[in-house]
């Protein structure tokens, strides 16, 4: 059984992505990383999203990354400070004004893909997104840049684990091995338990096949185990 301090935990996915089932995760997230336009996502995409996130009490965050919509922003780049930093506040702007039209706010920024990767070594990088996002809270790998410098700036910083990705020495296995990327539902659900106990909160990548089955065994399991599923920012 979790603790009481560990006693709730979020569940976020990737939405928005054009190639998501946005209803069926809304129906099972706590937390909705809403791809803003960059990588892929469309006005049209953030307003539904958004709307159901209301209707389903779900929490909305920007999901940002470098602008590279013909590589879904996986593709390694090297963009000068300022231009990240401006890319990241168009991206978060844009969001956060078609969400306040369908009554929520952008309360959190995590990185997406590639510039995901890159913050969690590159303190300049991490910066610019820092820069670009105002004083959201974050999100993002543990013992990443983006989070210790988001802590030593006052920010709010919170810590998440994969659940349907393979893990060596700590990192993320790239997705071009074999392995790297998990599809058995049962297998996933059970290293979420696993990982609730250590992190804020568990994501189910929203652009997988199976992804909608893969939260529902998440949340069953996670609630089968004790734990509360509230967005991280409502953490008891």
């Amino acid at each position: 059984m979790p603790t009481e301090a560990r006693r709730s935990v979020d569940l976020n996915a990737d939405l928005g992505e054009e190639v998501t089932d946005d209803p069926g995760l809304l129906a099972v997230v706590t937390s909705a990383n809403v791809a803003c336009g960059f990588h892929a996502g469309t006005a049209a995409t953030m307003q539904a999203v958004c709307a159901g996130a209301v209707q389903r009490g779900v929490v909305v965050g920007a999901q940002v990354s470098y602008r590279d919509r013909a590589g879904f922003g996986r593709v390694p780049r090297d963009v000068p400070f300022d231009v990240l930093r401006d890319e990241v506040a168009e991206q978060v702007g844009t969001l956060d004004a078609i969400a306040r039209r369908e009554g929520s706010v952008v309360r959190f920024v995590k990185p997406h893909g590639a510039l995901y990767h890159r913050v969690t070594d590159d303190a300049e990088q991490a910066a610019a997104v820092l820069a670009g996002s105002d004083v959201l809270p974050v999100l993002g790998f543990p013992g990443s840049q983006l989070l210790h410098l988001a802590a030593a700036a006052g920010r709010a910083a919170y810590e998440e684990g994969f659940p349907d990705r393979a893990y060596r020495d700590g990192r993320l296995v790239d997705r071009g091995e074999a392995g790297a990327v998990l599809g058995d539902s049962a297998d996933i659900a059970q290293r979420a338990v696993a990982l609730a106990g250590q992190v804020a909160s568990v994501c189910v990548h929203g652009d997988s096949p199976g992804a909608v089955a893969h939260a529902a065994a998440v949340r069953r399991a996670l609630e089968a185990a004790g734990y509360r599923l509230a967005s991280f920012l409502d953490l008891l």
